[in-house]
């Protein structure tokens, strides 16, 4: 898939926002960082990619989606509207995407990594869970989870008890899993760069970008490729821009720059 780069135009790329956590009123902070960072990047994005989990919980029934989000869901239809390209990769959280975004905001939705080329580099782009080695435990599980049978079956619960039902679960699954997403394994044991390297056997990216592990990382792989994690919205507040001749990540905050430089076992940006 190619994407067309103007001139003075940018290419910018978010995850895990997990917006719903840990309260209401937490989230809505947190989205009205949001807000602020579109309303800053609008100037000059030529396309926005966010890379899954924007929401810490979503399912869509036939006629209901969770409430709230008013504010996010709306300026991302504005944004749209204005043709800003937008790209919508589903996560682990919100992998059950049924047409909304789509038929409401049309906004392309991708449930697996998609391959771009934006200007004259290669992109491969996706959420990251369930993708490099181990991790069998859940890669069986999301079978289950993308399973079209087991969606319908949740499908019949009312909204009222499946969304809490699956609220509940999605915060015992993110606590019990967060110490070791957000801690850095090295360069050498990062499974997300482990695959970036298996796919780089078969064929040439200049860049990896995902989300999932919750940290900023930028880890070269091979001459002229390098794989970029986009850290999150809970803790540092970061992202990644592409100008048509390199990626960068940065901080929206600094109390997020701060917090990545402090935990050197939580940030790895070599440039070597």
């Amino acid at each position: 898939m190619d994407i067309h780069l103007p001139a003075r135009k940018k290419v910018y790329f978010a995850s895990d926002f997990h917006l719903g956590v840990p309260n209401a009123a937490a989230s809505r902070e947190r989205e009205k960082l949001l807000l602020q960072w579109l309303d800053q990047v609008e100037a000059d994005a030529a396309h926005i990619f966010l890379v899954g989990d924007i929401f810490d919980f979503w399912f869509e029934y036939k006629h209901v989606i969770p409430k709230g989000y008013t504010r996010i869901l709306g300026r991302l239809a504005t944004l749209s509207d204005k043709g800003i390209g937008i790209s919508v990769f589903i996560g682990n959280h919100d992998m059950w995407m049924n047409g909304y975004f789509e038929d409401e905001l049309n906004i392309p939705v991708y449930y697996e990594p998609q391959t771009y080329t934006i200007g004259a580099k290669k992109f491969y782009i996706g959420h990251g869970d369930g993708l490099g080695p181990g991790d069998h435990g859940y890669k069986m599980l999301k079978k289950v989870f993308r399973n079209p049978v087991c969606r319908w079956l949740f499908s019949a619960i009312h909204p009222w008890v499946g969304i809490s039902l699956a609220n509940y679960f999605s915060r015992k699954s993110r606590a019990a899993a967060g110490q070791e997403l957000e801690h850095f394994l090295g360069a050498e044991n990062e499974w997300l760069a482990i695959y970036s390297k298996e796919i780089l056997q078969k064929e040439h990216f200049d860049y990896f970008i995902f989300g999932h592990r919750h940290l900023p990382l930028d880890i070269p792989l091979q001459e002229g490729s390098r794989y970029i994690n986009l850290g999150d919205w809970l803790n540092y507040f970061s992202y990644a821009v592409f100008d048509g001749n390199d990626v960068e990540l940065k901080f929206f905050t600094e109390a997020g720059e701060r917090a990545a430089r402090s935990g050197v076992e939580n940030f790895v940006q070599d440039r070597r």
